[in-house]
């Protein structure tokens, strides 16, 4: 038994929150929900308990999504949920681990104040930060020490992320609040305008994950969905075709690609024709969805590749980085300012 500090990577996302821990790989997985008694305030269970709450409770128990688009929307909530999970490992160890936190790209010094403190308070003894992107390079592989640029877009559940890294840094990102919810919001939306039938969000989740898809399916998929009827208010099923869903899923799709030529404008022509001998790395939940990788690779002419293990890939390129937390900065980066002076 290790009584002495072992360092944590956390890669804090909108819908799931991991947590790495050094010699040890990913070591928790959670949903990124806390479920709160509304008239105390008191936080009742966390994570994959929080989430099996959902609609099954009574009114006074709320679930409450702390990160919202990639960036921390109630600091409370966040540090307590964060004491928690690191609680869970580090209850053994007799010294405070050094916590490195994933962020996105685009995000702004107040947002970054705000991740240092509600880590610190989680019991962290000192913080350091490091981009999605690189995390998410270094996780699929990719040497970021060269000036050699490769492109990063991470479909995360709150937010997309494009990013150019090369040289260790991020040379050019773009992130819009188009994501894994925007598609489920999508289905939701389909069914209510075609079939007149109100469904949830996890319903739209589940077919999301079961058939959903954004370019045609060597087979035709089919599923069951059960709703309220809108018109009479009962009880209703009806039966989804995977063809349909690419219907529902062309307005978040055409807002990623868009997102996706913006960057390919704005990046230095040089790093343009690295891109095209690299290819796109994919990453994140979003990017599991049928024939995403495809329809990129067809809008823009670069080969794009889906990476291995997509959901925890930033989590484990973090880790990595661990190894060498003494080469980095620890406290305030300003990722954001830092990008506008360089410009």
């Amino acid at each position: 038994m290790n009584l002495f500090e072992r360092d944590i990577a956390v890669d804090l996302g909108t819908s799931s929150t991991l947590l790495f821990e050094q010699g040890k790989g990913v070591v928790a997985r959670e949903p990124t929900v806390v479920a709160v008694d509304k008239f105390s305030g008191k936080i009742l269970k966390i994570g994959q308990d929080a989430q099996k709450m959902l609609g099954r409770t009574p009114a006074n128990i709320v679930a409450i999504h702390p990160v919202s688009a990639g960036v921390i929307s109630d600091y409370e909530i966040t540090a307590q949920m964060l004491r928690e999970l690191i609680g869970r490992i580090t209850s053994l160890s007799l010294f405070k681990p050094c916590v490195l936190a994933c962020v996105p790209s685009s995000i702004t010094g107040v947002e970054e104040r705000a991740v240092i403190d509600a880590a610190i308070e989680a019991g962290a003894r000192k913080v350091f930060l490091l981009e999605t992107a690189i995390a998410t390079a270094m996780g699929a592989g990719v040497d970021i020490s060269k000036a050699d640029g490769h492109m990063v877009i991470d479909i995360g559940g709150g937010t997309t992320e494009v990013a150019i890294v090369s040289g260790g840094g991020v040379v050019e990102c773009e992130s819009i609040k188009t994501a894994g919810t925007s598609f489920d919001e999508a289905i939701v939306k389909f069914i209510r305008r075609k079939y007149d039938l109100l469904i949830g969000l996890s319903t739209a989740e589940e077919l999301k994950r079961s058939i959903g898809c954004v370019i045609q399916r060597p087979d035709l998929s089919y599923e069951e969905i059960k709703g309220r009827d809108l018109s009479n208010g009962l009880p209703k099923s009806v039966r989804v075709s995977s063809t349909e869903l690419i219907e529902a899923f062309v307005e978040p799709m055409n807002r990623i690609l868009e997102t996706i030529h913006l960057v390919l404008e704005r990046t230095p022509p040089q790093l343009v024709g690295d891109l095209d001998k690299n290819g796109i790395i994919m990453s994140g939940g979003g990017s599991l969805i049928y024939g995403i990788d495809r329809l990129i690779e067809r809008s823009t002419g670069i080969r794009t590749m889906v990476v291995d293990d997509a959901v925890s890939c930033a989590a484990y390129g973090a880790g990595k980085m661990l190894l060498h937390l003494d080469t980095l900065q620890d406290g305030m980066m300003n990722f954001y300012r830092k990008r506008q002076l360089r410009g």
